[in-house]
């Protein structure tokens, strides 16, 4: 068995796995060790970094912004490898919103978060990814169907923006919503959860850690928040990869043939 086929158990780096064997529509499947997703590369132990580099990628894509990589550091740096950092939020946007998560008070948070606040907050994220980052979205798969590949794709946990870039990806090769839902929520696995951090305590309590799940959780409403946008703004998923993320047949077919097992 391959490392391309076998799960890896990796140290520091959260929520890693590759895309091979997902099914499209037409019966077709994503190639093995093309299409990689995960947390954060920032954290990454030796072993981990020998693991990645010996995947052959061409390019990582980071969707953190700035302030995300002031936190957790940058990248650990993969030889041969281009890191390609394509923000996929504004370190501006909820920088407070994040700090407050981070070192609030109790009473802070059930302000913020309780009553359904924090799904909500996420619902309305991933809308407005689907929304305003259809610039960003149409360079990933342009720079994967010409010569990006084989790619990881990553953002800080791995789940939301990472998880909407991978989501988009799969629409433009013709996979399957329960298909791409099924990938998506693979994140909630306990082993690759994005670890909750507060301050300098070690754990939350049961109450902080019931406010914080919406944050940390893949949840199915948030891809069908982003997928209703799609249907919303552009009248389905091909308008979408057409008219809003310029997606050219030739682009689109390029893809397929980079990603995509022979029929």
């Amino acid at each position: 068995m391959s490392q391309q086929s076998t799960e890896p158990t990796l140290t520091g780096v959260r929520n890693f796995r590759d895309l091979g064997g997902i099914p499209t529509a037409d019966g077709r499947r994503v190639r093995h060790g093309m299409l990689f997703r995960s947390g954060h590369l920032a954290h990454a132990t030796p072993e981990d970094a020998a693991f990645l580099g010996g995947l052959g990628l061409h390019t990582v894509f980071d969707f953190r912004n700035s302030a995300d990589q002031a936190l957790e550091g940058p990248d650990v740096e993969l030889p041969g490898v281009r890191n390609l950092n394509i923000p996929l939020s504004d370190p501006a946007d909820g920088a407070e919103f994040w700090k407050m998560v981070r070192d609030g008070e109790l009473e802070q948070l059930r302000t913020v978060l309780a009553d359904g606040q924090g799904a909500a907050r996420m619902i309305a994220s991933y809308r407005s990814m689907i929304k305003n980052r259809t610039v960003e979205h149409s360079r990933i798969l342009h720079s994967l169907a010409e010569d990006s590949v084989p790619a990881l794709m990553h953002c800080a946990a791995g789940k939301d923006r990472a998880g909407l870039s991978v989501a988009v990806t799969l629409l433009a090769l013709g996979v399957e919503q329960e298909a791409i839902e099924e990938d998506y929520l693979q994140s909630n696995s306990p082993h690759r959860r994005y670890k909750m951090h507060r301050g300098s305590q070690g754990s939350v309590s049961p109450e902080v850690a019931e406010l914080l799940s919406p944050l940390f959780d893949a949840r199915v409403a948030y891809l069908h928040a982003a997928l209703n946008t799609i249907d919303e703004m552009w009248g389905g998923v091909e308008p979408y990869l057409t008219e809003g993320l310029g997606l050219e047949r030739s682009t689109r077919e390029r893809l397929r043939e980079r990603l995509l097992e022979e029929g």
